[in-house]
């Protein structure tokens, strides 16, 4: 949890979409009246009410961003002001397809905004006067001095921005970029303003970390806004907005276009707003009793309805336009205009003077890229550009090339669509000399890749990134023209699916300068992991630990003009990257065992630098050495977990093997000195080369989401530039050497390839001549004669000289490429592609041998340490580099030496014991070998995918911006004149063929058929060959945007048709699913009613037994039962109880098998005549006669019939209205009604006046018989 702007807690999910409500329910939308930077701006009306608002539409909305919920909150708290826009609320539109949509439904301002107005009245002729310009400032000075009161900056004030009603009230809207108002570092990659009306400070607070702003900032853009308001454009709205980021500081503060046609006043506010040192510029609040400004007051009502008159003339003219001044933000891309000069094909004159002046005035204005033809020119700047934020990535995505300016992003996505639309491997190839800026172009791209290449494992991106700061921890150095200098080529592939998702990425690395290990140039330093990892320990206190000295810095990091080690505790810098190394190692996935081993190798080179050896006198020799001080070996030994006499022998001493017995030889001090720094050497370059493939292993694709076969590629090559130095060795050798090789590659792909295809394809083009770089390449390749076979050769004679190999290259080599200078010793001169360079020949045998003796790697093996014994037990490629997989042990092994065959007890014998050989082969190969074999390597990787070329250009040597020195450019020719795409005709049909026929037809891969797409595409320029359709580098461009607007256009219909298809199947699957429950309704309701009558046929089994289990039962005859008024069916059995002294009568009825009646009457069973059987005398029954249909009512002459008839209508009074009609199947129960009725049903008449006379019939006791 945190506060957002001092004000709010804030934390991401803050807003809860599941607590906001459905807009549909309350608002319509009527119609679109503008976009905003998020998303459309709608009217829409209240449905219960029929009021009007604005709602801002986000769509979709994966994710709340912070700076929706900043303006969500601002607007909560702060929109009770008069001049800041209205809030009515947020909503969420939810839908599982597009996301969803978040609502911002905000007060509606139907005046538009000033920006409006001010051009629609400049288009009339005419303008705003000052009092109603007074007055719009004055509204918004006041808004903002109730965001400033509440400790809110808006960071975008503009025309735009500040709204009308019709009313003439101004409001201040869009505060997705407001911020506290003491924040002094705003947060990278997210907005902060439109270029136009930014401040100096905000731009240099983007750009630079440790600078800071305040609410003054909006001063400066209101004073702009006054601008704007009087002229109808901000200063500066001629330039590309990136430009203009780069001119307002520069630039004095901007004035009104024709000052003179304003009074003084207006003059005099505007300067003060815009005072460039914000600490002397004034406030809101000062600025609010400013003269311009105060004369408002006591007519700001008159001003209020002038300004509504003219908000009204101009809604009747119906003059409104837009402006394209956008603001520069993270989720909306710029829509912003191409130079003509962006690409140098296009100028008339070509001439070297002419190409020149371009590029040098481009860099001036800090356009530092151009295109020539397919090929991008990247000059220095040698200053940080805030043109690599993600705001760029978006505009560098999938867009025409042309419609943007020259961008490094637009190679990379140059290369990425190419891989997407043709399936197809892609090769980017940064070249350049030394300090060029070939490693951050590298850095660019593959940060630029990364964003399109989205999966979603964001956690492999972020490794991908972190790749490139840790390799290069370990494999860069600070030189004598670049600190930042590569010392290995770097061959990255990054690996995609076929639909373009990053999954993994590769490093190959070759060449590394080894030799920078142990001695470095004048002004230069050793690789960069020393001094990160020497000044981690140090402020750690762990320099102990890894046994590192903390007053004097080891040999190997010494230097005699640099303070090393005030350096190192007193700069930031290099505690920094010790900081980001360690979470790079932690990000990527190595564990924390494997980062202390490598710790422990770095600190144990280190220490092996201190090691000194000194000459001893023996009986028997007087050339052997020994190491007077142990403390430094025993530091070595003790971080390498090997035993510090094992060390020392293997340094001081050598074993040879001769016809199965041992020969130790001792080594003078130089011997050991080169033994020393041997393994220094070889202790690096294999925990460099360990390192990397160990990236390769956590970083390789997952085969369950893409077949390898499947993925595609797109490599980047970073490799070190050419460099000529006052004193170049060996290493400046190779490197130019292989620079060498990718200008050949460069010029075969780029002329020669293409004009032999010319010829072969019978195509008309004019040569283009060019320089070309071979025959000095066979000069160093060419076997046996070459430069590198000789050097190879020479190294192999243990008598050789560094002389002997001048001799040998002045006696072989006889072209114009090399010569010996004269009264220069031991020096040769080679005449480069880029220039004249002179190699100094001492040390060229040594460097190349780089022997490494056996004893040293026995010793190695037999280390503790797993890292380490994995270091010298795995085989050494080709190339130089240790092998990713382990070698399977050989049976060829031999006896330790005498001195190792006691010691550690904890080795592995088999491994220690195969001979080293296995794993060096030193006595086999080279560094000219490895070298050989890398450069061929690395081409075979790049001829198979589709070239990309960035060529990185240092503009001077002094590293200064805006500083340009003369380069030649050779490429402008042939890239207007030439064809970069050449492609055979069934391969261009089958791509575009949806361009000029229909989806369904297959059309025959012929050349009409390719000159009929072309045509339809209305391309020119374009030629047929033979076989091949030639492009120019524009045209492929042209027909993949033609092609994926057809695309687009096929997928709307494909979702149209699969939204029809999808809801006729949903409409059947639901009258399935309805008849399958009627079904199951139909088949459950059976079910219950079999249940139930079963359940009824139950209880009435039950109720027979319980009634034929009784003791005194009987059957009544009809006169019985006509005695209860009832028929003779109505009732089967009575059975008389006697409770209590009383008759109870049990009457059970036939239709449903359930007691209904139960009926007690008082009296002594000798007064029953019918009972008199049972219980002796029964009192006498009467019984009433049922009366006919149109009988005349009978007469109530006693007291009896009085009462009965009473009652029986209080009974009727009470149910008879209260009856309801029965449901099917329901059980009737009878209620007094019934009974009244069923007393007039005619059962067996007996005249009313005999009825007493009626014999009575007699029951008697025993078995249960009816009597008749």
């Amino acid at each position: 949890m945190r506060t957002l702007y001092g004000l709010y807690p804030y934390k991401s999910s803050m807003i809860g979409m599941e607590n906001l409500g459905d807009p549909s329910g309350n608002w319509d939308i009527v119609e679109t009246i503008g976009k905003g930077t998020y998303g459309k701006v709608y009217r829409v009306t209240n449905k219960k009410d029929g009021s009007e608002a604005a709602v801002k539409v986000l769509d979709p909305i994966n994710d709340v961003d912070e700076e929706i919920e900043a303006e969500y909150n601002i607007l909560r708290s702060l929109s009770n002001h008069p001049n800041v826009v209205k809030f009515y609320g947020m909503f969420y539109k939810s839908d599982d397809l597009s996301g969803g949509q978040l609502w911002l439904v905000l007060e509606l301002c139907n005046g538009g905004s000033v920006t409006e107005l001010i051009k629609g009245l400049l288009m009339r002729g005419q303008r705003l006067q000052e009092p109603v310009i007074s007055y719009i400032l004055y509204s918004a000075l006041l808004g903002l001095q109730h965001l400033h009161n509440n400790r809110i900056i808006h960071r975008d004030v503009k025309g735009n921005n500040i709204l009308l009603t019709t009313e003439g009230g101004v409001k201040l809207v869009d505060f997705g970029v407001s911020a506290q108002l003491t924040s002094a570092r705003l947060r990278r990659n997210t907005s902060v303003g439109t270029p136009f009306w930014m401040a100096p400070e905000v731009i240099a607070c983007e750009q630079q970390y440790d600078y800071s702003y305040d609410a003054r900032c909006d001063v400066w853009s209101l004073g702009i806004t006054a601008i704007e308001l009087a002229d109808g454009d901000p200063p500066l709205a001629e330039l590309h907005p990136v430009k203009a980021l780069f001119k307002i500081p520069r630039n004095p503060s901007p004035t009104l276009r024709v000052p003179e046609q304003w009074c003084r006043s207006f003059i005099h506010f505007i300067g003060q707003c815009l005072i460039k040192d914000f600490e002397a510029r004034p406030s809101v609040t000062h600025l609010l009793e400013h003269p311009f400004i105060k004369q408002v007051q006591g007519k700001d009502v008159a001003l209020r309805q002038q300004l509504a008159a003219l908000i009204q003339e101009q809604q009747e003219v119906g003059c409104r336009t837009k402006t394209k001044h956008e603001r520069i933000n993270t989720r909306k891309t710029l829509i912003i205009e191409r130079c003509p000069n962006d690409d140098l094909v296009n100028l008339e004159f070509l001439d070297e003077e002419t190409i020149i002046s371009h590029l040098q005035k481009r860099y001036d204005e800090l356009q530092v890229y151009t295109y020539v033809g397919d090929i991008l020119i990247a000059l220095n700047p040698f200053q940080n550009l805030n043109i690599y934020s993600p705001q760029f990535s978006k505009l560098y995505h999938g867009l025409k090339r042309a419609d943007n300016p020259p961008h490094i992003f637009a190679t990379a996505d140059a290369a990425y669509q190419g891989m997407v639309t043709f399936c197809k491997d892609q090769c980017i190839i940064i070249s350049g000399e030394s300090g060029a800026g070939k490693t951050e172009s590298a850095h660019l791209i593959v940060q630029h890749l990364t964003f399109l290449g989205k999966a979603n494992n964001r956690t492999l991106r972020e490794k991908i990134l972190q790749v490139n700061p840790l390799v290069e921890a370990f494999g860069n150095a600070c030189t004598a023209i670049n600190d930042n200098s590569s010392r290995f080529g770097k061959y990255l592939e990054m690996k995609f699916t076929p639909t373009g998702a990053v999954i993994g990425a590769k490093i190959s690395e070759y060449l590394l300068e080894k030799s920078r290990v142990i001695k470095q140039a004048m002004g230069e330093k050793n690789f960069h992991i020393f001094y990160y990892i020497y000044a981690g320990l140090y402020h750690q206190d762990k320099l102990k630990t890894y046994r590192l000295p903390n007053k004097t810095p080891p040999r190997y990091i010494d230097s005699l003009h640099c303070k090393v080690m005030q350096d190192i505790v007193s700069s930031k810098l290099y505690k920094e990257q010790f900081d980001a190394i360690q979470e790079c190692f932690r990000n990527i996935g190595f564990t924390e065992e494997e980062v202390n081993s490598v710790y422990r190798i770095l600190s144990a080179i280190l220490n092996m630098g201190n090691i000194e050896f000194a000459a001893i006198t023996s009986q028997h020799q007087t050339d052997k050495s020994e190491v007077p001080n142990s403390e430094a070996l025993d530091n070595a030994a003790s971080l390498l977990s090997i035993g510090p006499e094992e060390l020392q022998e293997a340094l001081t001493s050598q074993c040879v093997v001769t016809r199965g017995e041992t020969i130790i030889r001792t080594n003078t001090v130089d011997k050991a000195v080169d033994v020393r720094d041997a393994m220094s050497k070889a202790l690096y370059g294999r925990l460099f080369s360990w390192i990397v493939n160990r990236i390769n292993t956590l970083l390789q694709p997952d085969m369950n989401i893409c077949a390898a076969e499947s993925g595609m590629n797109v490599g980047i090559l970073d490799i070190f530039g050419f460099e000529n130095f006052k004193k170049n060795s060996f290493e400046q050798l190779c490197i130019n050497i292989a620079n060498e090789q990718i200008q050949f590659y460069f010029n075969q792909h780029i002329f020669a390839l293409e004009q032999i295809e010319y010829q072969s394809e019978g195509v008309d083009a004019s040569l283009v001549e060019y320089e070309d770089n071979r025959p000095i390449l066979d000069m160093f390749l060419q076997k046996p004669m070459g430069l590198l076979s000789l050097l190879d050769e020479e190294s192999r004679f243990p008598q050789a000289t560094d002389q002997t190999l001048v001799d040998k290259f002045d006696d072989n080599l006889r072209c114009k490429y090399f010569w010996l200078p004269k009264r220069v010793e031991l020096c040769f001169g080679i005449q480069h592609y880029a220039g004249k360079v002179m190699y100094n020949v001492n040390g060229f045998l040594e460097k190349n041998r780089d022997t490494l003796p056996a004893d040293i790697v026995v010793v190695l093996r037999t280390s503790e340490n797993k890292l380490l014994q994995r270091l010298f037990s795995s085989p050494l490629t080709k190339t130089g580099n240790l092998a990713t997989s382990r070698v399977r042990v050989t049976a060829a092994s031999r006896s330790l030496p005498p001195q190792l065959s006691s010691g550690r007890t904890k080795v592995d014998t088999m491994e220690m014991m195969r001979h080293p050989e296995e794993t060096t082969n030193m006595r086999r190969q080279t560094v000219a070998s490895y070298f050989r074999y890398s450069l061929m390597d690395l081409l075979s990787k790049m001829v198979v995918g589709q070239p990309h070329f960035v060529r990185c250009i240092k503009p001077n040597d002094d590293r200064q911006a805006l500083c340009f020195c003369k380069e030649r450019v050779m490429t402008v020719n042939i890239r207007r004149q030439g064809y970069s795409h050449r492609i055979l005709f069934e391969e261009f049909v089958n791509r575009y063929y949806y361009l000029a026929f229909r989806a369904h037809q297959m059309p025959e891969t012929s050349k009409e058929n390719a000159v009929a797409i072309l045509q339809r595409a209305k391309l020119e320029d374009w030629v047929l060959g033979k076989t091949k359709v030639f492009l120019r580098y524009y045209h492929v461009e042209q027909l993949n945007l033609f092609l994926r607007e057809v695309m687009a256009r096929v997928v709307v219909i494909q979702a149209y048709t699969k939204g029809w298809l999808g809801a006729r199947r949903y409409r059947k699957e639901k009258e399935k699913r309805n008849r399958g429950a009627i079904i199951i309704q139909s088949a459950w309701r059976g079910y219950v009613a079999r249940q139930n009558l079963k359940q009824v046929k139950k209880e009435r089994e039950e109720a027979a037994v319980r009634i034929q289990s009784g003791n005194e039962m009987f059957t009544f005859s009809s006169d019985v039962l006509h005695t209860f008024k009832c028929r003779p069916l109505e009732f089967l059995v009575v059975q008389i109880l006697k409770v209590e002294g009383r008759i109870c009568l049990l009457l059970l009825s036939s239709h449903f098998v359930s007691f209904w009646c139960l009926l007690f009457f008082s009296a002594q069973l000798d007064h029953c005549p019918h009972f008199s059987s049972v219980a002796g005398p029964v009192m006498k029954l009467q019984q009433r006669t049922p009366r006919r249909r149109g009988q005349q009512p009978k007469l109530l002459n006693s007291p009896e019939d009085s009462l009965y008839y009473n009652q029986l209508n209080r009974t009727l009074d009470y149910q008879g209205s209260k009856r309801k009609p029965r449901k099917l199947g329901q059980i009737k129960v009878l209620d007094g009604e019934d009974e009244y009725y069923k007393l007039l049903s005619t059962v067996e008449s007996i005249p009313e006046e005999d009825y007493a006379a009626a014999p009575s019939p007699a029951l008697s006791s025993g078995p249960l018989v009816s009597q008749s």
